[in-house]
């Protein structure tokens, strides 16, 4: 089956069928619990799980935020190439600069608070230079005792493929329109209006094209915009905010942090 954000519940996985994953920090097992009996699964094999899918990073941390099991798809998009490359290691040794202390600081959140990071859109490296979208969901794992000992996670990357007649034309005008003018005024209710959907529609219709809420489409489409200004002009960093719809440059220099990891600056200074 395909793990998705549904299965995921606090300290574990939830994998339907009374299937639970949590973390046996004397083993480094993730122990299997059913209502029966109990099992346990190496982390190693549940990460080899992970290898057939090249569109996702999946990891497992301890509680210092160290690498204890990696898919390949994570040591490969980090230009890396074995597993023994990562494991022992952070986010911040395996990726340098701003970009590789994000993940480091979101793991340190999650391991202090036991808050799980669910759905987090973000632009991450792909093979440096390259860069791709990712949704990112983290959540802690606790012991029998309710101890946080480490966290589990992937990182999925935005590549929906549908087919053209699959958007309404009216939608597709509206985004044509607003990939021309992004207006700091438009929101997702501004796109379903202009799109002639209900905001429940737009929602079905974000989530199964791109994977994304309304909100999150939005922000992407303005960051894209960003990065491709950044890397291709030398406009200012107030001129690009002003164009890609940010009411000022603290604005925008906040939603491209969040959404990079890193300042409109420094990722000029990084894409060239």
């Amino acid at each position: 089956m395909t793990i998705s954000p549904q299965h995921i519940v606090a300290g574990g996985l939830n994998l339907g069928n009374g299937w639970s994953f949590r973390v046996n920090p004397r083993t480094k097992l993730l122990e299997t619990m059913t209502s029966a009996s109990n099992r346990s699964v190496d982390v190693g094999l549940l990460a080899e799980l992970f290898d057939n899918t090249p569109d996702m990073a999946f990891f497992v941390k301890d509680a210092q935020g160290r690498y204890i099991a990696v898919n390949d798809s994570l040591v490969q998009r980090h230009g890396w190439r074995e597993k023994q490359d990562v494991l022992g290691k952070k986010s911040s040794d395996i990726c340098e600069g701003e970009l590789g202390t994000v993940p480091s600081q979101q793991d340190q959140r999650v391991l202090r608070t036991g808050k799980a990071l669910v759905n987090q859109l973000e632009m991450q490296w792909y093979r440096p230079p390259m860069m791709t979208w990712c949704l990112t969901t983290k959540l802690p794992m606790r012991d029998a005792d309710g101890t946080i000992v480490g966290l589990i996670g992937f990182s999925k990357d935005v590549r929906t493929h549908v087919e053209p007649e699959e958007i309404p034309s009216a939608f597709a005008e509206t985004l044509a329109a607003f990939e021309q003018h992004m207006s700091p005024d438009v929101t997702p209710v501004w796109f379903a209006e202009r799109s002639q959907l209900t905001a429940r529609r737009l929602a079905t219709l974000t989530k199964k094209v791109f994977d994304l809420t309304p909100g999150q489409f939005i922000a992407k489409i303005r960051i894209d915009a960003a990065t491709r200004l950044l890397r291709e002009t030398n406009l200012s960093v107030s001129e690009i905010a002003h164009q890609c719809g940010f009411y000022d440059h603290s604005a925008f220099t906040r939603a491209f942090r969040k959404a990079t990891g890193t300042t409109p600056r420094s990722f000029r200074q990084l894409a060239k």
